[in-house]
């Protein structure tokens, strides 16, 4: 992730987007639905000393900070029915040949998510975590 743009959709704590920060990301973009996520992102950027690198919002403001920037790198940790409901607007937001991983979906989804994500993604790899967790990653189709 050194000197990458990252985007961390579904940002929780903001661990992934923090971390990516500690191992030389450029810029970290982070959103969730919960205020209070939003806020616990913010507190633990400032607690790691990476505020200045890192934007949150709610996800209506992160779209306008976003504006034209595109990630080199995103991830989310979100559930499978929004995971698919949202991969249009994700494929959006990913450049041209930029890495995604995708967790929150249990082994009985991957295929789905898969075949709508396989749309705009190349899968590289799918994982099982734990007993029924998966994660999915690979990078978005060339020059689109």
């Amino acid at each position: 992730v050194k000197d990458k743009i990252v985007i961390d959709y579904g940002c929780g704590s903001g661990i992934l987007a923090v971390a990516a920060l500690l191992l030389g990301a450029k810029k970290a973009y982070a959103t969730d639905i919960d205020p209070q996520a939003v806020l616990a992102t913010q507190q633990n950027a400032e607690l790691n000393g990476v505020l200045d690198k890192l934007y949150v919002g709610l996800p209506e403001e992160f779209r306008d900070e976003l504006g034209n920037t595109k990630a080199d790198v995103f991830v989310a940790n979100i559930l499978a029915a929004p995971l698919m409901m949202l991969a249009p607007e994700f494929a959006t937001l990913i450049k041209s040949e930029g890495q995604f991983a995708l967790a929150g979906v249990i082994e009985e989804q991957v295929a789905d998510v898969t075949s709508i994500y396989s749309n705009y993604f190349d899968i590289l790899e799918v994982e099982k975590r734990d007993e029924h967790w998966c994660r999915i990653s690979g990078k978005r189709h060339k020059n689109e």
